[in-house]
């Protein structure tokens, strides 16, 4: 059965800060060919890229393949035409999120900077380390800042982050 396209949707990512180049992508697969993570998966840039263009929303919000992009740039360095690749796939994450749409992981870390202020975990082994270079054990940040840590989950709450992290169904 056919995919029924949303006509619209390509305009929508082009109005978004960051989309304004999707129409642009003639699809050389440059960016494909140039992406890391697309070396070790079925990632294809170019892919993701085309079905935004064809207003096949549903395909482009619910894929995994959204969240493949480790967003290291590799793509927009060498892309012929300057498509701003990376900041259509933020544009495109941040239309999914709206819609309760998020990979498993990027919810964990996401839930992770909102409990402790920070996406990594700062464990025994670098307290160690950092005593052992004449530091604190934990960093004046949110991580050994407890008003920081109250204050930063006060802004992720007041802007809403808290909310996107909610799973919809």
């Amino acid at each position: 059965m056919a995919k029924e396209p949303n006509p619209k949707f390509a305009d929508e990512v082009a109005k978004q800060p960051g989309g304004e180049t999707l129409s642009l992508c003639f699809q050389c697969g440059t960016c494909t060919g140039s992406c890391p993570s697309g070396r070790m998966t079925s990632y294809r840039t170019r892919k993701l890229i085309r079905r935004a263009q064809l207003g096949l929303e549903e395909d482009v919000l619910k894929s995994p393949d959204l969240w493949a992009c480790t967003t290291c740039y590799a793509c927009m360095e060498r892309c012929p035409r300057g498509v701003d690749i990376v900041d259509i796939i933020t544009v495109l994450r941040n239309m999914a999120v709206k819609q309760g749409i998020m990979s498993d992981e990027h919810r964990k870390v996401g839930e992770y900077l909102l409990k402790n202020g920070a996406t990594i975990p700062l464990n025994e082994k670098y307290e160690a380390i950092r005593e052992k270079l004449g530091l604190s054990r934990r960093p004046a940040t949110t991580l050994g800042d407890k008003k920081a840590l109250e204050d930063f989950q006060k802004i992720l709450k007041a802007t809403g982050f808290d909310k996107l992290l909610e799973e919809k169904q």
